[in-house]
């Protein structure tokens, strides 16, 4: 029986990984035959709120399929953002999992009651919003994702 199925985490999509340099960690793990990778941008018109304030980061982004889960590389290169905190804190490593929901909101809203802390939101036009929700055990953050239509 799956206690998951009506969880916000029944959905793993991908995985995000802090790194330093995202074309030396293409390299090489392409060396090992991951890939291809997909280099990714922030969409026109995004709005990002980190700690309730606009977000003012940049970043590198590239993206490969690994048997239908998504390894999501992010380099932090300017800014304050949880992915720069998480490299100043921790240095490079798994920053957080990425779940697919039907409503963010209820989600977020839900895990908020639990204790849960949001640290980012975003809206990805012209098809995701999103939520990074710490939950505050394990350095466990969520990100979850909903298709918008």
């Amino acid at each position: 029986m799956d206690n998951h199925a009506n969880s916000p985490f029944s959905k793993l999509v991908h995985l995000g990984l802090i790194i330093k340099d995202l074309d030396k960690t293409i390299d090489k793990l392409s060396s090992y035959g991951l890939g291809p990778f997909e280099y990714r941008e922030i969409p026109p018109g995004a709005e990002e709120w980190y700690k309730d304030k606009p977000l003012k980061a940049s970043f590198k982004i590239a993206g490969v399929n690994l048997g239908g889960l998504d390894l999501e590389l992010i380099q932090p290169v300017d800014g304050d953002s949880p992915h720069m905190e998480f490299l100043k804190n921790h240095g490079e490593g798994i920053q957080h999992v990425g779940f697919l929901v039907d409503d963010v909101d209820k989600e977020v809203e839900a895990m908020k009651e639990k204790g849960a802390k949001v640290q980012l939101r975003a809206d990805l036009p012209p098809k995701m919003k999103v939520a990074y929700m710490d939950l505050d055990t394990s350095g466990l953050v969520c990100e979850l994702m909903q298709l918008k239509e």
